[in-house]
């Protein structure tokens, strides 16, 4: 306990999945916490959206695990709120050490059937928004004089997936920019990484047009059916992994066991990039 003592992470797309598990875990470990969120709809996703009653649950759960938090709603498409969303968490709190940009969407559609709105929302958010985001936070890094940054990228990011062109092309630009700030902050004691889920049980896939694309054949898809189908994608024989799974692995690049480790692709994926 205690490894992230005395520091202050900010989190985007806190309010329920992974955001939710690593402001909960990092609280656990002694972590103050800033927590952004939308708390609504995005135009091109079909899944219900996180509510501001899901961000007030996820400042509950931290509160019970013992940490402090401050929760601010913030679309990371736009640039001055995440910057005054920041600026007030900061200035609460006294400081900034790690940034989880972490706020993401998915949609579904094959490269040559997708709009040109699904395309550009895709990377407005999922690569854009990681942009501002770290945009947002660096000058704050850097005035502590270290820090660390995790970027949440995906396998898609690391190889290609069939009917998310857009999805994947902007989880591969997470990767980029994070090789980028990494040479730029390292004079600046900042580490930069990104870290590559394979499905994560969350709202994100467990719903019916995800598990729809895994079994097309059928016109309601359960959870069992969905795992049925989903478990040949990993190595190990699992559907998908947990969202604290994927916090666990960003709490290791947030503390300072992992000091030296900067420009990583870490993949939490239960081997699905190598089959």
């Amino acid at each position: 306990m205690g490894r992230l003592q005395g520091k202050v992470a900010l989190i985007t797309g806190a309010a329920r999945g992974i955001g939710r598990a690593q402001a909960v875990r990092f609280a656990q470990e002694g972590a103050d916490i800033i927590a952004l969120d939308i708390c609504g709809a995005v135009d091109t996703v079909i899944i219900p959206p996180a509510t501001r009653e899901d961000l007030d649950e996820t400042a509950r759960l931290v509160s019970e695990a013992g940490g402090r938090i401050v929760t601010e709603v913030a679309d990371v498409r736009d640039t001055d709120a995440v910057q005054a969303a920041t600026d007030c968490g900061v200035e609460h709190f006294g400081g900034l050490d790690i940034v989880c940009a972490t706020a993401g969407i998915t949609s579904r559609g094959m490269t040559v059937e997708l709009s040109e709105n699904a395309w550009q929302t895709m990377l407005d958010v999922n690569l854009s928004g990681v942009w501002r985001t770290c945009r947002a936070t660096a000058g704050h890094l850097i005035q502590r004089g270290s820090g660390s940054m995790i970027l949440i990228s995906s396998i898609a990011g690391l190889r290609g997936l069939v009917g998310v062109a857009h999805y994947t092309s902007a989880k591969h630009g997470v990767v980029g920019l994070m090789r980028t700030l990494a040479n730029e902050l390292a004079p600046h004691n900042i580490r930069v990484n990104t870290v590559h889920p394979t499905n994560v049980d969350t709202p994100m896939i467990q719903n019916d047009h995800v598990r729809g694309a895994f079994r097309p054949d059928l016109e309601h898809v359960s959870r069992e059916e969905f795992a049925e189908a989903a478990r040949p994608m990993n190595m190990l024989p699992i559907p998908w992994v947990e969202p604290v799974d994927v916090a666990n692995a960003c709490l290791f690049l947030a503390s300072d066991e992992a000091r030296y480790i900067t420009a990583v692709t870490l993949p939490v994926d239960a081997g699905s990039t190598q089959r």
